[in-house]
């Protein structure tokens, strides 16, 4: 089986899966690079809300080869000092040897969370993504689906400020609630990855804000 047959089969396995968003334990829009082959990212996501929740999420990604990855979620209610649910996160890219005017890849993600977080305790997504550089621009279209196909977009815009500071914003949808947030990247150094943003959340019930950061360090 060819590399290219490989990454047809992953896709159509992906897009049969039933579908599902982050519930605001991991709030990130992904870009379509997945982690080199053999090495290993290890992220911690935490967020903080005016509701005075807080929730933080271990996530684990290994690459196994250049267009392969999965990645591993363990959720936490760390007001509560209780443990939530896990995911697990299969994805695909688009070779680069293929010379897209774009980057493209999809994953698709299947979990569970404990019945007193969620009305529903598994949960599925499927994520297309696009994203692109231009100049020091760059772009991110995450057109997520969750549970009964609900429509869940992310987007990206940020800016290179410098060599290591990206200054951009944020937006994330679904059904319930719209969030906007003006976030920074720090590029440091390669093995480093760190993010930050505090946004504003539009829900129908009620407004509030979220503070949120990730930091990840990758391994060979």
């Amino acid at each position: 089986m060819t590399a290219i047959t490989r990454t047809c089969a992953l896709l159509l396995f992906a897009a049969v899966i039933p579908l599902r968003g982050q519930d605001n334990y991991e709030i990130q829009v992904y870009g379509s690079d997945t982690v080199a082959k053999g090495a290993t990212m290890v992220e911690l996501h935490s967020n903080y809300s005016s509701e005075h929740q807080t929730h933080l999420t271990l996530e684990i990604t290994h690459g196994f080869n250049k267009w392969f990855e999965t990645g591993f979620y363990l959720f936490n209610d760390a007001g509560n000092g209780q443990y939530v649910g896990w995911h697990v996160r299969p994805r695909v890219r688009a070779p680069a040897e293929w010379n897209w005017p774009v980057g493209v890849s999809l994953s698709g993600e299947i979990g569970y969370i404990k019945k007193e977080f969620s009305e529903e305790s598994w949960t599925w997504e499927l994520r297309p993504i696009i994203d692109k550089e231009a100049g020091r621009w760059y772009f991110s279209f995450n057109p997520a689906f969750g549970n009964h196909f609900e429509f869940e977009p992310a987007l990206n815009v940020k800016y290179d400020v410098t060599p290591k500071v990206a200054a951009g914003i944020e937006y994330y949808g679904s059904p319930d609630e719209q969030q906007f947030f003006p976030a920074i990247d720090l590029n440091v150094s390669p093995r480093w990855e760190f993010n930050a943003g505090v946004g504003y959340v539009r829900a129908h019930e009620s407004d509030g804000w979220i503070a949120k950061m990730i930091i990840g360090r990758r391994f060979r």
